[in-house]
């Protein structure tokens, strides 16, 4: 819903959430797929855009 209401500060703060809850990067990468599909490509590529970035900044931080 996120990422199909285009807000990127948003997704960045539930992808970076669900990594500290313990959701492997596959798991997000699965979900972000679905967004292609429901939501349009342009969606899912600006989505998997800022999930890197979180993980990116994710990873920094531990």
């Amino acid at each position: 819903m996120i990422s199909a209401l285009n807000r990127p500060h948003e997704l960045k703060l539930h992808v970076k959430g669900a990594l500290r809850n313990g959701v492997p990067k596959e798991k997000i990468r699965e979900v972000l797929l679905q967004v292609a599909i429901y939501c349009g490509v342009p969606a899912a590529v600006d989505s998997f855009r800022i999930a890197k970035e979180a993980i990116k900044e994710f990873e920094s931080e531990q």
